[in-house]
């Protein structure tokens, strides 16, 4: 079986590593985490409406900030996802990081670290535009808008485009298909959208603009990491040569853990180039060399 017969993905999840890298989905978690307890415990709410605290007022987007005279408001379009509803709104936050810290992780898996953080900074952006832009054709003051919600729906519609049939417990009980957490989570966000728009401090709007640009990026098998020579972005695997690097396959009853994680990184490689390869994963390559090249001498190869 070669390269190109299997399905690169192995569920090896590095969680929280003090000593080696770190996976940008645990990065993201607890970048979130220190924020929210920062804004806590060190510039708390006073109580008034609309004040989140010193730290989350700071970072929050409002569609004024997409004003010309004021463009280092603009970096609000990536902040408002690193701050949540203050206390005692706790859900906010918990339901966020728990979706993307079961179910992200292994989209990172899929896309690699580098890829998986533009995609996730492309979420968060590509929903405060829609929301933005909306508010100001609307003459509508807006609100405030923070939370990572947008980019964690992205992120659960590309676990269930890629990863279909994987079971997960809806409610943490019920198992069905992730498809079906999918389909539910959008249809939710368009009964909110429509019918809820007017009662409900949930901006469903984000949410749908994450489903859309996650399933745009899927269908389309964008990759952000590279621009083709007019400026667009695009990567279709289909129109790219297949790499050179081959590794010998050895006999059906020799293959192993280690030839199907040579096989990860081979197309990791063909996804994203060499430089995206951990240290770990040049050891691992440079092992299964080193065995391949005894099994061929035994065998008589050169």
């Amino acid at each position: 079986m070669g390269i190109y017969d299997r399905d690169y993905y192995r569920d090896e999840h590095r969680g929280f590593s003090w000593g080696g890298p770190r996976t940008i989905v645990s990065s993201l978690l607890l970048l979130n985490v220190l924020i929210y307890l920062a804004n806590g415990l060190l510039t708390p709410p006073s109580g008034q409406p609309g004040d989140l605290g010193q730290i989350s007022n700071a970072l929050a987007f409002t569609a004024d900030s997409l004003s010309l005279t004021h463009p280092w408001l603009w970096l609000r379009l990536l902040t408002y996802g690193f701050v949540h509803a203050p206390p005692p709104q706790y859900t906010h936050l918990i339901f966020n990081m728990l979706a993307l810290w079961f179910l992200g992780r292994d989209v990172e898996s899929l896309y690699g670290r580098g890829e998986f953080l533009r995609l996730y900074l492309v979420l968060l952006l590509a929903g405060a535009l829609f929301w933005g832009i909306a508010a100001k054709l609307q003459g509508i003051d807006g609100g405030t808008l923070l939370g990572a919600s947008g980019a964690i729906t992205g992120v659960v519609v590309l676990y269930a485009l890629n990863f279909p049939r994987r079971m997960l417990l809806l409610f943490f009980v019920i198992p069905v298909p992730a498809w079906v957490v999918g389909v539910l989570l959008v249809g939710f966000d368009l009964y909110g959208a429509i019918a809820l728009r007017q009662e409900s401090h949930v901006a469903y709007t984000v949410h749908l603009a994450g489903a859309a640009l996650a399933f745009l990026y899927f269908q389309f098998r964008w990759n952000f990491g590279r621009m083709t020579g007019n400026g667009r972005w695009l990567r279709l695997d289909r129109l790219k040569p297949r790499p050179r690097l081959r590794v010998h396959d050895p006999e059906p009853e020799e293959e192993s853990d280690l030839n199907e994680e040579v096989d990860r990184i081979l197309e990791k490689i063909h996804r994203e180039g060499e430089t995206s390869l951990t240290r770990k994963e040049r050891r691992t390559l440079e092992t299964a060399s080193r065995q391949y090249q005894k099994r061929r001498q035994k065998s008589g190869g050169k």
